[in-house]
């Protein structure tokens, strides 16, 4: 009896010493992991957490661009901001582009998709020829746009005149400079959001449309309606989300082609910041604007994260 109580002892003292260990085995995989992490971690705090914490600060603070000193003046720089009406021109201006340039990039970038989709040769020239905006320098672009608008010898005016149709100052006129810019930013960002489509595209299982036709869904219409966008929700809030992230820091083809003119009805909120901080100095002004601007990018990704969460996914 003794013998076998022994051996039970030598069988349970070593498992026991063995689940005690095993803390610090935890531990020392923890250990490796925030190491892992911390190059990560560090890098992020570095450039993207520290700049923004910076330009928070500086909001609240009177800094001008080379200035020795500053002073705290808390929400002033606010306060003067949502006072100021060129703020509340470019915020009108910027949401109006975002309305117009969003709904039509990602209508465009569906119809070019399904089209392509549909196509039995040629494919890859296509999807290279809409793309090219997408890698084309936007400053280089603009400046091409600059001369097809021109109003005397710009080509958009000669095919109106040939038509028959009046031309128009498109960059020189209140009521067309901002809806020309609306249809620039279409045109650039078509070719991306049609990459992404077609991504959603060719996930779609066959059978889906094979099952759909047995059931009477003949045409292609009935097709698109009861299949293919319902299986797109998810590529489809997605490409909304990033578009109109995109849209709101339109900035280049504004400073090209207009500056925010004529009498700032293409003043946009990067364009205000740009000029507040680097034409007239005023950093912590612009700092303001910027601190605007991240909210309503947060909001956007906030409704992205929280479609996404809702789980609108088919299988």
């Amino acid at each position: 009896m003794s013998d076998g109580s022994m051996t039970i002892d030598a069988a349970i003292v070593p498992a026991a010493a063995a689940k005690r260990a095993l803390p610090a085995h935890g531990s020392r995989r923890t250990y490796s992991a925030y190491a892992l992490v911390t190059p990560a971690a560090a890098l992020m705090l570095v450039m993207l957490l520290g700049p923004l914490a910076g330009v928070i600060a500086l909001s609240f603070t009177d800094y001008q661009l080379g200035a020795p000193h500053f002073s705290w003046i808390g929400l002033a720089n606010y306060q003067d901001l949502f006072a100021d009406r060129v703020f509340w021109t470019a915020l009108r201006n910027t949401l109006t582009y975002v309305v117009v340039v969003v709904p039509g990039a990602v209508i465009a970038g569906l119809a070019i998709a399904l089209l392509i989709q549909s196509g039995t040769s040629l494919r890859s020239l296509y999807r290279t020829i809409y793309f090219l905006p997408v890698m084309a320098t936007l400053i280089a672009m603009a400046v091409v746009w600059e001369f097809m608008l021109h109003p005397q010898f710009g080509l958009v005016n000669g095919l109106l005149r040939g038509a028959g149709l009046p031309a128009f100052a498109w960059l020189q006129d209140r009521s067309t400079a901002l809806y020309a810019l609306c249809a620039i930013g279409i045109w650039q960002a078509v070719g991306f959001n049609m990459v992404l489509f077609l991504a959603g595209l060719v996930s779609i299982p066959k059978q889906l449309y094979e099952a759909a036709e047995i059931d009477g869904a003949s045409s292609g219409w009935a097709r698109f309606r009861l299949v293919t966008w319902p299986m797109l929700g998810p590529v489809t809030t997605f490409v909304v989300v990033i578009s109109g992230i995109r849209s709101f820091q339109v900035f280049d083809t504004v400073h090209v082609l207009t500056k925010g003119g004529p009498s700032k009805s293409t003043e946009v909120l990067i364009h205000t910041m740009y000029t507040e901080g680097f034409e007239f100095f005023r950093s912590g002004y612009a700092a303001a604007i910027t601190v605007v601007f991240l909210v309503f990018v947060l909001l956007l990704t906030l409704i992205k994260s929280r479609l996404a969460d809702r789980g609108v996914h088919y299988t």
